[in-house]
């Protein structure tokens, strides 16, 4: 079963740079995508609006719990606190549309 099968970025292959301060665990890690991706929690800089890397961080959560994160917003975006809120609009007005141009993201620039 492909990774975030179901979903519009289903075969995608994501990169993404992750930096770890030098005062890490005590700080979060900084995450950025590196591959274009459609997505209201993403912005076109790559920059990723996930909790548990802002206001949410705590010293005794692994890569493994960050990554785990990040793969979640693919099945589950959160358009209330988004970083893109034309994608957000579009997510909860259109759904259908907003996943034919997010699948056509994946196809062009995940593949």
């Amino acid at each position: 079963m492909s990774k975030f099968a179901g979903t519009p970025y289903e075969g995608g292959i994501f990169f993404l740079d992750i930096t770890f301060p030098s005062d890490y665990p005590f700080k979060p890690p900084k995450v950025i995508f590196k591959t274009r991706i459609y997505h209201c929690n993403v912005d076109s800089a790559g920059n990723l609006s996930v909790d548990i890397l802002k206001d949410s961080w705590s010293p005794a959560l692994t890569i493994s719990k960050v990554l785990l994160a990040i793969r979640s917003i693919f099945t589950n975006p959160d358009p209330y606190n988004a970083l893109v809120p034309g994608i957000a609009h579009l997510y909860l007005a259109d759904r259908a549309k907003h996943d034919e141009v997010a699948t056509e993201w994946t196809l062009r620039f995940a593949r």
